[in-house]
């Protein structure tokens, strides 16, 4: 698995939540999720560099799913693959009881799994539009960077 950044310092990353956590280490983890989506037919994966906007951490990995059944599948091989490979388990799962949007917490990374309608409802591609983004390709195993923004320096 490789990490192809769409610019050379687009990704800088604060460790907001996870104090010492290097961006390469947080963005490893988010291509770890989004294979881990894409294993269980996540679409339309991305991760959203998100650090110099919110500050609560550094970055989105969101997926949708079709239906309840497939979004829970989706939470379940994601945490399974973190945890297996010695990254271990979420701070915090919300939005199981009707599994329209579930979010998985690891402090310097969350991970949004959406049914695809809360997805276009919520659109946090959109809100969010001014992050870095990569998207998954599903071919080749790896993040690919479709989007630089024009962050102010911290």
């Amino acid at each position: 698995m490789t990490i192809a950044p769409n610019a050379p310092g687009a990704w800088e990353g604060t460790g907001a939540i996870g104090v010492g956590v290097s961006a390469d280490r947080t963005l490893g983890r988010c291509a770890l999720a989004a294979k881990a989506a894409s294993s269980k037919l996540g679409r339309d994966i991305v991760v959203l560099g998100v650090e110099k906007l919110l500050g609560l951490t550094d970055a989105f990995v969101i997926t949708s799913g079709a239906n309840p059944r497939q979004v829970r599948t989706i939470k379940d091989e994601v945490e399974r693959q973190l945890k297996t490979s010695g990254h271990g388990g979420p701070v915090c799962i919300e939005g199981l009881d009707d599994a329209r949007w579930v979010l998985m917490d690891y402090g310097d990374f969350v991970v949004h799994v959406f049914l695809e309608e809360a997805r276009v409802f919520y659109d946090l591609e959109h809100l969010w539009g001014d992050a870095p983004t990569w998207a998954w390709d599903e071919r080749a195993e790896t993040l690919v960077g479709t989007r630089t923004a024009a962050l102010a320096p911290s």
